[in-house]
């Protein structure tokens, strides 16, 4: 599967996730979850690879919420260990391996698609994130919700608002990620390579 549909374009949250829970009911058991990120963290480089060690969800919104289906898991899952620790050490030997220079981060999940205010950042910097995007945290619930490992990586597109004296905009994120694009695909098929 390549691509997500996202909640900020108007989807509903259980069609958002609907594609994971998909391939979790037909017997899909470990997942790789990647996305594009604001960096919060100022010891990172833009064109990084951030593996998510665990998220912030300050977006009020749960994919959990309504009747929970038993045969997918427990009314309340845990979400300790939400990112399989193991993947993502295998992740960061893959790209050693690769030459490529990864790090380990909090990544918060902003609603969308207006990109956050400088004030904002200052926010979830104080709350511990180290990266910020609209997506992947819907997902993760759901798959954790199921018993699924998930490995979650995040492409540093840009730093986030207020951290340099420029606006963001949507090109300049495609502009990182395409730049970056062939070694974050040769990170994911090690991945899958070694799983």
């Amino acid at each position: 599967m390549q691509g997500r549909c996202h909640w900020y374009e108007g989807y509903d949250i259980h069609e958002v996730v609907r594609p994971v829970r998909i391939l979790a009911a037909l017997g899909a058991q470990t997942f790789i979850i990647t996305n594009a990120a604001g960096c919060l963290n100022r010891q990172y480089q833009i064109g990084q690879f951030m593996f998510i060690t665990d998220h912030i969800n300050i977006s009020g919104i749960n994919p959990l919420r309504g009747a929970n289906i038993d045969q997918f898991g427990v009314r309340f899952p845990d979400m300790s260990t939400a990112y399989d620790q193991d993947l993502i050490e295998l992740g960061e030997k893959v790209a050693s391996s690769q030459g490529t220079l990864t790090r380990r981060g909090i990544y918060a999940w902003y609603q969308g698609p207006s990109f956050e205010t400088p004030s904002e950042i200052r926010l979830f910097t104080m709350l511990g994130a180290d990266a910020i995007g609209m997506s992947t945290v819907p997902e993760v619930v759901v798959l954790r919700h199921m018993g699924r490992r998930v490995l979650g990586i995040s492409c540093l597109t840009n730093m986030a608002a207020g951290i340099l004296p420029q606006p963001i905009t949507g090109e300049e994120v495609l502009e990182t990620a395409n730049r970056v694009k062939p070694q974050f695909k040769a990170l994911v098929r090690g991945i899958v390579q070694s799983v």
